[in-house]
């Protein structure tokens, strides 16, 4: 099954927000998903724990006896979420698994700064060569410096952009009832939905 990984080492760029929308859309096209947590604390199941229940299914991670997570019987898809500071063993792990790689990061320099270490770093490892890449601008502002100096920054990246994806409040909402762009009308969310055409194409292909 295709393993979506969302994955940078610097904290607060938006990965969960990422995550759980991958996850909606997935959904939404009728697969099986599950959406993960790599941090043995399951954070991703404090959002489905919101999810209502009448909305399409995404499951949890199943934890056996012995502390192996696995996949709910009849998934096809799966997300991972992964904590700040990936790195080392927990890299190597995920990278062993994964069949794409989601970076997100922000118009910031500190984001820049560790993006650019962790593409390195994915780019070196051993698994690099079977593993997609794949960089989201988040929080974006049109119109500003800062977002000038990102675009400039990607690219000079190997590493292709597959959406730029506004700052509004509309994620901040959604995520506070379990909810995803998919769960809502589209005339609510048509902008980001127009933002994420590209990178629903990548998804689902």
């Amino acid at each position: 099954m295709p393993v979506i990984v969302v994955a940078n080492p610097k904290g607060g760029v938006g990965k969960s927000t990422l995550a759980t929308n991958v996850a909606g859309c997935l959904a939404a096209a009728g697969h099986a998903v599950m959406l993960g947590d790599v941090d043995r604390q399951q954070s991703a199941r404090q959002w489905l724990a919101l999810r209502p229940p009448q909305l399409p299914a995404i499951s949890g991670w199943d934890v056996a006896g012995d502390d192996i997570v696995r996949p709910p019987k009849g998934t096809t898809h799966v997300v991972l979420d992964t904590p700040a500071g990936l790195h080392g063993k927990r890299l190597d792990a995920v990278m062993r698994i994964a069949d794409r790689v989601l970076i997100p990061l922000q118009a910031s320099l500190f984001d820049i700064q560790a993006t650019h270490a962790f593409v390195n770093a994915l780019r070196e490892h051993r698994r690099a060569a079977d593993v997609e890449l794949a960089l989201v601008g988040m929080r974006i502002r049109e119109h500003t410096r800062a977002n000038e100096h990102l675009h400039e920054y990607v690219a000079t990246l190997p590493v292709p952009v597959v959406a730029w994806l506004r700052e509004t409040q509309n994620y901040v909402q959604l995520a506070a009832h379990g909810l995803t762009l998919w769960d809502v009308a589209p005339s609510r969310v048509e902008r980001d939905l127009e933002q994420w055409a590209p990178l629903r194409a990548w998804i689902l292909r």
